[in-house]
């Protein structure tokens, strides 16, 4: 348990440096917060690295407007409570404007949709860095990632033109027009944000705790049965004890079954499955390569 905590706190220190070192090296910088336990996680970081001073980034959501009643009113809360600059850049905004076209079909999906809502946003505002909660073990086109991610005037990844990382030297030069997305908690594993999030008692949305919710099955993934997904008629809306492990947009958002109603009882589940935890994300399955389509584009 010692080793635990020393080594969660080596992990906390390092992310509080990268924050620090965002706060120094740019002049417009954001926090993109999807209400998910990782961008929690870097919120609560960035409250702990500048505190008592007031949170020095805004909180930036892309609604879909296909998002779980849960992570909207935890997003509103979380505000309130530490007095936060919140933006929201709308998807449905984009669609109603032409900027972005809605998939139809049952499994179509505001997800990629983000991307043009999310550049038009950093546009808007001026940001020259968004701080995400991305981590290395997540998917392995995240994997490529720097901690300062440059990206190109149209908002793009190349991972291939990317700036060396040595001794916790970071590089946030870059000409007019391009920006950085950081990435702080890189070095951290899912198990480590969980631990975290029980060392540090931080409130989560209800959603990551086992809860009984109308389901259905589609490719061996079981979804919300929500008016914004689409179903097929053979498709079964059952009710079952499921929780997310990761949150997004309804349409893609994996639910599993679980017996988990409390912190210990996550990081016990974790350490036994053998599933990734975007194992549950339907996005990531489109092509072999769909993260990393989606990130050259100017995706988070």
């Amino acid at each position: 348990m010692e080793q635990t905590k020393t080594h969660l706190k080596e992990l906390e220190a390092e992310s509080i440096y990268i924050l620090r070192e965002v706060a120094a090296q740019f002049e417009k910088p954001a926090i993109l917060f999807s209400g998910g336990k990782d961008s929690i996680v870097v919120t609560h970081l960035a409250y702990k690295a500048f505190y008592p001073a007031k949170l020095p980034f805004p909180l930036v959501h892309i609604d879909t407007g296909h998002n779980f009643v849960e992570t909207i009113q935890y997003r509103d809360e979380l505000v309130k409570k530490l007095g936060a600059e919140l933006i929201v850049g709308s998807v449905q905004e984009s669609i109603d404007t032409g900027r972005v076209k809605e998939e139809s079909g049952f499994n179509a999906s505001r997800n990629s949709l983000q991307t043009t809502t999310l550049l038009d946003t950093i546009e808007k505002y001026k940001f020259d860095a968004c701080i995400g909660g991305a981590r290395r073990d997540e998917e392995k086109a995240r994997a490529k990632e720097r901690i300062f991610s440059h990206r190109d005037d149209f908002g793009q990844w190349n991972p291939k033109n990317q700036r060396p990382e040595l001794w916790n030297i970071f590089n946030g030069r870059k000409n007019i027009g391009e920006h950085f997305r950081v990435f702080p908690i890189s070095n951290w594993t899912e198990m480590d944000v969980w631990q975290y999030i029980l060392q540090e008692g931080i409130e989560l949305p209800s959603l990551y705790y086992t809860h009984t919710r109308k389901v259905f099955q589609r490719d061996g993934q079981w979804l919300a049965a929500e008016d914004c997904i689409k179903r097929c008629p053979e498709e079964v809306v059952i009710e079952k004890d499921v929780r997310c492990r990761t949150i997004g947009d309804i349409s893609c958002t994996g639910l599993t079954l679980s017996t988990a109603h409390n912190l210990e009882d996550i990081i016990a589940e974790i350490a036994a499955t053998r599933v990734t935890e975007r194992g549950g994300r339907a996005d990531d399955k489109r092509s072999e390569t769909a993260m990393e389509d989606r990130k050259k584009l100017g995706y988070f």
